[in-house]
């Protein structure tokens, strides 16, 4: 089988696999039909109503006869009314079923998205996912509300336009079809390389996105190092990559389109050749001939538009493939509450949690169900219900990667993990999320107020009781010295606080979740101390009375926890209270003592590899 005659195929399991998606689009499906039938069939009337004016009115053997010409052309006239009357209608009906049917696919495809591991978040560019969602989704909108009718209606006209011509005369009718006949395996060769064409129109849209949105997210560390112009060449290059494939694309179209129009004048000058030859031998009327040649207007056209709706079929294919692509992507970390038995809720009380011999390793990027080397090994450990667990190692050690699999942010590779006696990945997200709260280093804050973002974590909540909430954890100086309190507006991703001021926002939304199980990625050293003393004050109150698990950057944090996990090279090397561990030699010590060396904030060392 030949690369090409793939291709085809694959677009045309692409296309099947894209409306089965959407079943919306074959809602009243056979109405729509109908009236594109009675749209498309109006066309016709011109042509028919031509050729009996001219022989029935003009040419009449009695002389001109008008009463028979205005009879035709006000017949003509309403039915082409009705017929304008039912194209619209059919227009309105597949604009509506296509806007509900790609809404409906856009939310899929979003919520599909958001149900993939943060491993796949992680190797897959933000821009080209974005652009699953937005543009790929256009390009199937724009065919669909445009190529979709004109497929519909030029297909009918198509098939009545060669009926009629039939009637009129099958000659003439089989020299249009030889004549037409080869423009069928030169768009089929065309086809072919649009598919590729548009594939990699689509992919490099999505580079685009990644290389903007990532330079503009980035645009205080532009700025501070100085590499505007470095930037601007890397935006620019992935532009002029675009450009180029779109142009190649396009060039491919423009000659594509070309070909139908010299097909098109090639099947009406043979066509006007043998009418006229046939003519003269009395096989066929003048009227007839005419309506003839409307109607050889009326059956090209289709075939030319054909090759511009075929342009339009290519981009909707390549988008429907892409986002075909992450459908098909198996979300990892599924909610259980989908499966047949629904799942289960973790049990009340306090919680507890198990990992039994958990290993982790991370996807290879680019390599599907490839393993990078393994970042955890054999984890054991319990922790204990309502115990405050600081967790501490060089960056690179595991305990990012620990406190992702505790909160199912992703799931292990080998070994269990359970929540008072339910394995986790049995446990519903509504339970998993109301229980067990992950506050990140960096934690998101939306581009709304304090209170707004606060409201997230619970969202009947009032101002009164998020108020008390920063009260409750010892922050309501901070907060009265903002400009607008509660109301204050936080930019987007919080950019309008400082970094140590966004955390304390992220421990006051934690404090109102009132989780059971809290988990806590500190915030860095680079905070001036006042806002230290508010962030360790905060997370005392927050702690406080629940289980917690804290990744350690202040050694005051370790100090007070009621148990230590030194984690070394993705093994827990050391478990023991702070005391314990200072007094034996070993990891602890060694970061203990490197800590107290450095002086300053408190905080853990910053060494080695990007921490995981």
């Amino acid at each position: 089988m030949s690369r090409g005659t793939v291709s085809v195929e694959g677009a045309w399991r692409t296309l099947v696999r894209g409306l089965q998606l959407s079943p919306e689009f074959r809602d009243g499906l056979g109405v729509t039909l109908a009236l594109a039938l009675a749209a498309t069939a109006g066309k016709v009337i011109v042509p028919i109503a031509a050729q009996l004016i001219i022989d029935q009115g003009v040419l009449a053997t009695e002389g001109v006869r008008t009463a028979v010409v205005v009879r035709y052309t006000v017949g003509a006239l309403l039915t082409i009314a009705a017929t304008t009357a039912a194209g619209y209608a059919m227009n309105l009906r597949l604009a509506r079923s296509c806007e509900h049917a790609l809404s409906n696919l856009r939310v899929r495809a979003f919520r599909h998205i958001h149900d993939l591991s943060l491993a796949h978040h992680e190797s897959e560019h933000r821009g080209s996912l974005v652009s699953r969602v937005t543009a790929d989704v256009d390009t199937i909108s724009r065919f669909m509300q445009w190529g979709g009718v004109i497929l519909i209606v030029n297909v009918g006209q198509l098939l009545i336009a060669t009926v009629v011509m039939a009637v009129y005369s099958l000659p003439l009718t089989a020299v249009v079809l030889a004549t037409i006949a080869p423009l069928v395996f030169v768009l089929r060769w065309f086809q072919r390389r649009l598919s590729d064409a548009y594939d990699v129109v689509r992919v490099r849209v999505g580079s685009t996105l990644s290389a903007v949105s990532e330079s503009v997210m980035g645009a205080p560390v532009i700025r501070a190092y100085a590499i505007e112009q470095r930037t601007d060449r890397r935006v620019a290059e992935a532009i002029d990559r675009q450009f180029t494939s779109a142009f190649r694309a396009g060039r491919l179209a423009a000659v594509m389109f070309s070909s139908g129009e010299v097909f098109a004048a090639l099947a009406a000058a043979c066509a006007v050749a043998l009418g006229v030859v046939i003519g003269v031998g009395g096989g066929i009327t003048p009227g007839q001939l005419v309506a003839f040649l409307f109607l050889i207007n009326l059956f090209v056209q289709p075939v030319q538009i054909a090759t511009e709706v075929l342009d339009q079929v290519q981009t909707a294919i390549a988008g429907w493939r892409r986002i075909l692509n992450v459908l098909d992507e198996p979300a990892e970390v599924a909610d259980p509450a989908e499966r047949d038995d629904g799942g289960s809720d973790i049990p009340p009380g306090p919680i507890t949690v198990r990992f039994d011999g958990v290993t982790f390793a991370y996807p290879v990027r680019g390599e599907k169900a490839a393993l990078g080397p393994p970042v955890l090994h054999d984890i054991d450990v319990t922790l204990d219900a309502q115990t405050r667990v600081a967790v501490v190692g060089e960056t690179g050690s595991g305990k990012t990667t620990f406190a992702k699999l505790l909160t199912r942010l992703t799931d292990p590779t080998g070994g269990a993990i359970t929540v008072n006696g339910v394995p986790l990945p049995d446990v519903r997200f509504a339970s998993l999320r109301r229980r067990i709260v992950m506050v990140p280093q960096d934690d998101f804050l939306f581009d709304t107020t304090i209170a707004g973002n606060v409201r997230l974590a619970r969202e009947d909540e009032g101002d009164e009781a998020i108020r008390l909430a920063f009260t409750e954890l010892g922050l309501a100086e901070w907060l009265d010295s903002l400009p607008d309190g509660l109301h204050t507006r936080v930019g987007e991703r919080g950019e309008h606080l400082s970094v140590g001021e966004r955390q304390l926002v992220a421990l006051a939304r934690a404090y109102v979740a009132n989780p059971d199980l809290l988990v806590l990625d500190e915030a860095t050293s680079a905070v001036d101390p006042a806002t230290e003393v508010r962030l360790q004050r905060a997370l005392e109150g927050l702690t406080r009375g629940r289980t917690a698990l804290a990744i350690a950057h202040r050694l005051s944090t370790a100090e007070s926890a009621d148990r230590v996990l030194v984690f070394d090279r993705g093994r827990i090397v050391q478990d023991g209270t702070h005391a314990e561990l200072i007094a034996t030699p070993g990891a602890y010590q060694r970061l203990h003592a490197s800590w107290t060396s450095r002086g300053g904030p408190r905080s853990a060392p910053r060494t080695g590899n990007a921490a995981r």
